[in-house]
């Protein structure tokens, strides 16, 4: 499942998100926050040669319980899960390399 353009609708669980199987990039942000759209193009970009790789957008904010579960401050911020498990993360990441690297994280 490549790039992912709209934040879900509904929130997943954290149960639901350990439960993952497949290498998965959940990023956490608004669709109205400017750092999540200038991160956009790259993010796109570093998925497009990982169809292997999820990537799930959760809507972040106050309240929300799957953000503060991870200790997400700041937008974008993407954490990096291989089965369900961490592995790496980047906040308001600034290059197509950085998020590259932190893929790599994934096949290791």
């Amino acid at each position: 499942m490549p790039f992912t353009a709209k934040h879900l609708a509904t929130e997943p669980s954290r149960a639901e998100i350990d439960a993952l199987a497949d290498p998965t990039v959940l990023e956490f942000g608004t669709p109205w926050c400017s750092h999540c759209q200038a991160a956009q193009p790259l993010i796109e970009q570093a998925l497009q040669d990982h169809p292997e790789i999820a990537h799930t957008k959760v809507e972040d904010g106050k309240g929300r319980p799957l953000g503060r579960s991870y200790g997400v401050k700041l937008w974008p911020t993407l954490v990096f899960l291989r089965g369900g498990n961490e592995v790496a993360r980047l906040v308001r990441p600034q290059s197509v390399q950085a998020i590259e690297e932190a893929l790599g994280a994934l096949s290791r």
